[in-house]
């Protein structure tokens, strides 16, 4: 078998980029999505030329290999572990599931079936990530003391048609942005060992401004939107770490690190590519630009955004292909469902430091995911067909 078939469950606003995407990368094969509404799976399907199917349909067919998982997090487990079940290959979106012990059992379900689990966020093997990771280990700053990381904006209801979820509980910044910064920090710092954390809600009610069925609507926010951490990691590494919803405006980079012989700043952990920024010993800046390594160049923009913003590197789906060559060749699998589960328990001991004022130390066990060497990463990408559509 030379590539995984690929079923898509949850066709929302995320499923766009990945079935264009899908297409582009070796290993994959896209056969089918599934959504609860079947009018919204089957225009999805018609876009992609692909077949739509129920949910049952999809899990039950004997076609499918690998199951990406698009669904709300509040359905993320469920599918998941059926899908498992059904003896399939699985990725999903972050976060692994809403509950801890959840995610935990989706873990020892694929392990004791011999299945791979992986999860996003993939950004991190990008090319800013990896291009990141290369000069952490070189030694570029020495020794990572301490740090950074701020994702901070006015939250999700002025573009994003049904925002309600994310103000619900299993949503919030924490749950729904926080893997990404997270993800980054583990691939170029290690695991995470205590938090220590502070929350709040800055606004009780939300607005529905974007132009969508629900335009006007208010939202009762039920999660913390504000949320103030100190990390500490294995490596004795302390980060502060800001996720908000509650800012308009501000100046900090997404993140820095400050190390023994410097300091870096590290892109945009949402997104592939970027710019990786050093200075030794207190030194003028130094820019790395990732845009020329694999899948690093800008090639993707939010159709909201005011044109002053500029492309941005967008290669989701690269963690499906690094499972499918996991599976299909032996290589080693980096976005696994492992590390999913640790930084999900970061997040859910981070809320729970806000909630009780404490301390408290991470359980789970992890090493760093392998590198992605330059070569095996643009080995995974075969660039898309003509005849892509945005889907």
């Amino acid at each position: 078998m030379a590539s995984l078939n690929v079923g898509i469950v949850g066709c929302g606003v995320i499923s766009g980029i990945y079935l264009k995407n899908i297409l582009a990368y070796r290993g994959l094969t896209l056969r089918a999505c599934a959504d609860m509404r079947p009018e919204v799976a089957q225009a999805k399907a018609a876009s992609a030329g692909i077949e739509a199917m129920s949910v049952d349909q999809l899990l039950a067919s004997e076609d499918i290999d690998l199951v990406v998982n698009l669904t709300v997090p509040a359905a993320h487990f469920g599918v998941s572990l059926a899908a498992l079940q059904a003896g399939k290959h699985v990725f999903s979106e972050k976060p692994l599931a809403v509950d801890f012990e959840q995610g935990r059992k989706l873990v020892d379900e694929a392990e004791a079936r011999g299945l791979l689990l992986g999860c996003a966020p993939d950004t991190f093997l990008g090319a800013g990530g990896r291009l990141a990771r290369k000069l952490v280990d070189e030694g570029a700053v020495g020794r990572i003391l301490s740090g950074t990381a701020f994702l901070m904006s006015h939250g999700m209801e002025h573009w994003h048609p049904d925002p309600e979820f994310f103000f619900k509980p299993g949503g919030g910044p924490i749950l729904d942005m926080a893997p990404y910064y997270l993800s980054a920090l583990i691939n170029l710092v290690g695991p995470v060992a205590r938090v220590f954390a502070m929350a709040s809600i800055g606004f009780p009610e939300r607005v529905v401004t974007a132009e969508s069925p629900r335009k006007g609507e208010r939202i009762t926010v039920e999660t913390p939107t504000s949320v103030m951490a100190l990390i500490e990691f294995v490596s004795g590494a302390q980060v502060t770490f800001t996720m908000s919803w509650d800012v308009w405006k501000h100046g900090h980079p997404a993140i820095e690190l400050y190390g023994t012989e410097g300091s870096m700043r590290v892109p945009d952990p949402n997104f592939f590519g970027g710019v990786v920024e050093t200075t030794e010993r207190g030194g003028e800046w130094r820019s790395h630009d990732a845009g020329a390594l694999a899948l690093g160049a800008p090639n993707w923009r939010a159709p909201n955004w005011p044109p002053e913003m500029p492309d941005r590197a967008n290669y989701r789906a690269l963690g499906l292909a690094d499972l499918a060559s996991a599976a299909l060749a032996g290589t080693p699998h980096r976005s696994t469902g492992r590390l999913a589960l640790h930084v999900l328990e970061v997040m859910h001991r981070i809320l729970e430091s806000a909630a009780t004022g404490q301390a408290i130390a991470i359980a789970t066990a992890l090493d760093r995911p392998p590198v992605l060497e330059e070569d095996a990463a643009g080995a995974l990408w075969k660039g898309l067909p003509e005849t892509a559509s945005a889907a």
